[in-house]
């Protein structure tokens, strides 16, 4: 593959912000994991772009690779009920109300399943519904049912803290 560093390069740019939030919503708002899955996703990346087929569009393929590199650390490191330190920080500046609830939010977003976690943060990156399903492997209007869920589950997780 002769621009496979050309091809790399873009992907990362283009996709570094969805990566890296994908991964944030995976760790629970815990930014330095977060920081090194997203190192870790476009190292398998970097591996696998040579068995690019082109099935799908690289978005989805990034995505793919995120959701499996992010599952694998959480079944490696057993995260399930973990929450991070960052999760409760609040920042002493004009952003500190803002901050905290992104962080709650990311919080909140760590309480619900892995497979409901994914959804919700490609909802979050406004993939198209179609992408969506497509990564998780369910047609579309069980996906809309499993994200109407999903926000209800959320709004009584963030209404109860």
């Amino acid at each position: 593959m002769p621009n496979k560093n050309k091809l790399f390069e873009t992907l990362h740019t283009d996709y570094f912000g969805m990566v890296n939030q994908m991964c944030l919503g995976f760790m629970k708002g815990n930014t330095d994991l977060a920081n090194d899955l997203t190192q870790e996703s476009f190292i398998n990346t970097w591996r696998a772009l040579e068995k690019f087929r082109g099935a799908s569009s690289y978005k989805t393929w990034i995505y793919r690779i995120t959701v499996n590199t992010c599952l694998k650390y959480i079944r490696d490191n057993k995260l399930k009920d973990q929450t991070s330190i960052d999760a409760y920080m609040q920042l002493p500046d004009d952003s500190g109300n803002a901050e905290q609830k992104h962080q709650e939010l990311y919080h909140a977003i760590g309480q619900l399943g892995e497979v409901d976690r994914l959804i919700i943060m490609m909802v979050l990156d406004e993939l198209e519904y179609n992408e969506i399903a497509e990564v998780v492997g369910i047609n579309e209007g069980n996906l809309r049912v499993k994200i109407h869920r999903i926000k209800k589950s959320l709004k009584k997780i963030l209404e109860n803290e």
